[in-house]
């Protein structure tokens, strides 16, 4: 199943509620992504750009959007934002495919394209 690194900062109105409740987000967020046909892998609390740090199986990348607009409809988050993720094994594959596709692909990098001769004009 795909997995998705999903990163989500609350609005101060959230955090507050949070604290004065001391509400778990695990018992938020599970039943979500399990109606989106999921399965939470990890959750963690996190410094920097994002208070929220989830690592998702999802079955398809459509499921995966479903748990991000949901979660944003709620209004509880600042900002959000879902990568898709490749196991190391893919991403080496995909490695493979690259060198096997540079063959044919010349870059747009100074030097590296042929000459295209200017067309006439009348």
């Amino acid at each position: 199943m795909p997995r998705y690194l999903y990163q989500a900062a609350y609005t101060a109105d959230s955090w507050a509620t949070q604290v004065k409740k001391n509400l778990n987000p695990v018992d938020r967020i599970r039943p979500l992504v399990e109606e989106c046909g999921g399965r939470l892998d990890s959750l963690f609390y996190s410094f920097g750009d994002y208070d929220l740090v989830l690592i998702l199986d999802m079955p398809d990348d459509e499921a995966a959007a479903a748990v991000s607009l949901a979660a944003a409809a709620g209004g509880s988050l600042r900002t959000a934002q879902t990568t898709k993720l490749l196991s190391a094994e893919e991403g080496m594959s995909a490695m493979r495919r690259a060198a096997e596709a540079g063959r044919v692909y010349t870059p747009p990098v100074s030097g590296t394209m042929p000459r295209q001769t200017a067309a006439p004009t009348s």
